[in-house]
């Protein structure tokens, strides 16, 4: 089973080894009971409550006659990594290896990830990228590794739309960015503590520029040409 990088460390990939259908090089061209999750959970909080799938979608005529050609640019470049976490966190949930509070997570911030995937969608019509294909290592068959990896998936995510946020030109693009990026700082401060690590284990948070998360993304080897699916089956096709 593969392992997890360390949240400073990264293996060495060519984004042509992970990038096989072209998605991130197409981007780039375009320029549990009472617990606290639980009463979290009850109290509206999650389930799409904080953005909801509606919310991004109201935004998308608005965003999609400001978007410059390079703001389509980064809107799908967003929507790579949002099509990499959604599936990831909708294969974690048909696996059923995860219990409490991480099965809860999963949920929850799947609904999100699907929310996103959705909404960035409805933005660029014609202009948006095709969702990759994956395979995710064992990683969504494991508690311990689906939650270690969700966390770096998560990192990620907050400091890829921090490093982009200055480059968008159009108010409406940012606006639908950065509803999107509080939410992922919301998933990232959730599952560090759910791991027992600091939720803001810094006063200012760095950012990472497009070629820093594609290297990070290429380390997963998360991307890749086809799944091994098994024809008749009921059971999720496996990815370990």
């Amino acid at each position: 089973m593969t392992s997890i990088r360390t949240e400073n460390s990264l293996q060495a990939f060519t984004l042509a080894e992970v990038d096989v259908d072209g998605a991130i090089q197409e981007t780039m061209a375009a320029a549990a009971g009472d617990t606290r999750a639980g009463f979290l959970a009850k109290a509206g909080l999650f389930g799409g409550g904080l953005i909801g799938g509606g919310a991004l979608l109201a935004m998308a005529p608005a965003v999609a006659s400001a978007a410059t050609k390079n703001d389509v640019a980064i809107l799908n470049f967003a929507l790579t990594l949002e099509h990499l976490e959604a599936e990831f966190y909708t294969e974690a949930e048909k696996m059923g290896a995860l219990s409490g509070e991480a099965a809860l997570f999963a949920r929850v911030v799947g609904d999100h990830e699907r929310a996103h995937v959705k909404g960035l969608k409805a933005a660029l019509g014609r202009a948006a990228v095709k969702k990759p294909k994956f395979n995710f290592r064992g990683t969504t068959e494991d508690m311990k590794m689906f939650m270690a990896t969700a966390q770096v998936l998560e990192d990620t995510g907050v400091a890829a739309y921090k490093g982009q946020a200055p480059m968008i030109d159009s108010d409406a693009v940012l606006n639908a960015a950065l509803a999107i990026h509080s939410v992922e700082a919301r998933h990232a401060a959730w599952i560090r503590d759910m791991m027992g690590m600091s939720p803001a284990p810094n006063a200012f948070d760095p950012a990472m520029t497009k070629g820093q998360v594609l290297r990070a993304v290429a380390s997963t080897r998360f991307i890749v040409a086809a799944r091994n699916n098994t024809g008749g089956s009921t059971r999720p096709s496996f990815t370990g």
